[in-house]
């Protein structure tokens, strides 16, 4: 057999990894901000009764435009958005695609203030599009003067906001998404994968929406829905964007089992997302915890936790995994996050980072 480095395989694409956290058989995986709810069971029945209904008929394409899934998606979202400002891909992560596909590609660049999603750079990559690491400021901080100075200097056709911020987890001023889009010459996308979470007051980029065409919000059902297995991302934009979307995407690319499942979960919404707040408090919890124990925890908006650890990050990657915890180690020095999980799971995590850090101030 052949290995890669004996194919014809892209020079950009040598020496590289697969994206993708360590998957584990742990007693208490913290590691992909899952939630960790499992669906409830009236809506486990409604998603296989939809299922069936399509069953007979999988001999025949799905709607490649999935009209009734986005108009599902526009009603949950709200701010008086119509079907033709939001799309459904396979996950936020196709729709981010779809979009440097559109918008991106060879000879023109991509801008994202890290650390931020490890996904951007990746996509930027593999749609042939140039990727700008611009800076954050203090304890990860973005102002709305940082940021402008740094997209008026680069001049990007994609700039990627992330709120609230992965790995960070804290929320956007929208006085940064506003100052943003004014010097923007391209397209502002506001990864919002984790806002269903956020702190009571925070602002969502949708209410910027009105009157911006070049500004794009993506969604995920991954997170709050606890409906990671069923891949389903989408974004609302100005109805052109839409347009420009569908222009690249590959056709039925959603299939009509993905559709009728989302559809059902959208449907049972609360339900499925009844379990939110106590995933937040479980977030908070972590955090005053974590502070009272004297370690610096950065402010969280999303269902996850990022500490420092005092040390090596990787020592105490590993030394809570040999308690039975797998946290996720992003590649920050010094610093690691945690999903915010059951209350046992938070437990188990404490109780560990207790043993670690005793363990390590001896």
């Amino acid at each position: 057999m052949s290995s890669l480095d004996e194919l014809p395989i892209r020079d950009d694409l040598r020496g590289l990894s697969p994206y993708g956290a360590p998957q584990l058989d742990v007693p208490v995986r913290l590691n992909t901000n899952e939630n960790s709810y499992a669906v409830p069971e009236p809506v486990v029945e409604a998603i296989g009764k939809a299922l069936a209904a399509e069953l007979r008929e999988l001999n025949r394409y799905p709607d490649r435009d999935a009209l009734a899934l986005r108009a599902d998606l526009a009603e949950y979202l709200g701010h008086g958005l119509t079907v033709e400002q939001v799309w459904a891909a396979n996950g936020s992560n196709e729709i981010q695609q779809q979009l440097l596909q559109a918008f991106g590609g060879p000879g023109r660049s991509a801008l994202g203030f890290v650390p931020a999603y490890s996904m951007h750079p990746l996509l930027a990559l593999g749609t042939g599009t140039r990727w700008v690491p611009a800076e954050r400021g203090v304890d990860f901080g973005l102002t709305a003067e940082e940021a402008v100075a740094q997209v008026r200097e680069h001049r990007p056709d994609v700039v990627f906001l992330c709120s609230p911020n992965n790995p960070t987890g804290t929320a956007l001023d929208p006085a940064v998404i506003a100052a943003v889009l004014d010097v923007a010459p391209g397209m502002v996308v506001v990864d919002e994968a984790y806002a269903e979470f956020a702190r009571p007051g925070t602002v969502s980029a949708l209410a910027v929406l009105p009157g911006h065409p070049r500004l794009v919000v993506s969604r995920t059902m991954s997170k709050a829905f606890g409906f990671a297995g069923g891949r389903l991302g989408y974004l609302a934009a100005d109805p052109a964007v839409v347009q420009a979307v569908q222009l690249v995407r590959l056709p039925y690319h959603l299939s009509a089992l993905t559709q009728a499942a989302a559809r059902a979960a959208v449907t049972h919404r609360d339900a499925l997302l009844g379990t939110v707040s106590a995933i937040m408090a479980q977030r908070d919890r972590i955090v005053a915890t974590l502070r009272e124990r004297g370690l610096r925890v950065a402010d969280s908006d999303a269902n996850f936790v990022l500490f420092e650890v005092g040390g090596d990050q990787t020592t105490v990657w590993k030394a809570l995994l040999a308690q039975g915890v797998l946290v996720r180690d992003v590649g920050l020095p010094g610093w690691l996050r945690v999903t915010a999980g059951t209350p046992t799971e938070t437990d188990a995590f404490l109780s560990a980072m207790e043993t670690v850090t005793w363990e390590r101030e001896e």
